[in-house]
């Protein structure tokens, strides 16, 4: 069974251990970089959900190795003050459904936008 990770800065870690999620800690954007890498080539891992922050800060070598493989599927995950970029995270969810099931979906979501 793969295991769902979360990459993510301490100030928020705990309340994902709480939540029962295995967590990967970063102290900043290039400590991610480098274990986002390592968890990409994790058998077990099924689901990277990265710090938005993080998620900005991949490199393009990287996010074409992402872009590539079809597990883990990386998520970006929103972190207090981004969350009113409803669109922008309705089309990247569209493109993740799209690469994991080749059919396109449309999303409809409760507002914003």
């Amino acid at each position: 069974m793969y295991k769902a990770i979360v990459v993510t800065d301490p100030e928020t870690a705990d309340g994902f251990r709480l939540a029962g999620v295995s967590v990967v800690e970063a102290e900043n954007a290039d400590e991610a970089r480098e274990k986002i890498k390592l968890l990409l080539d994790d058998p077990n891992a099924g689901i990277l959900a990265v710090n938005e922050h993080f998620y900005d800060n991949i490199d393009e070598k990287t996010q074409e190795k992402i872009d590539s493989i079809y597990r883990p599927i990386v998520i970006p995950l929103p972190i207090k003050e981004s969350v009113e970029m409803a669109g922008e995270r309705r089309a990247y969810l569209a493109r993740l459904i799209h690469r994991a099931i080749g059919f396109d979906i449309t999303l409809r979501g409760g507002g914003g936008d």
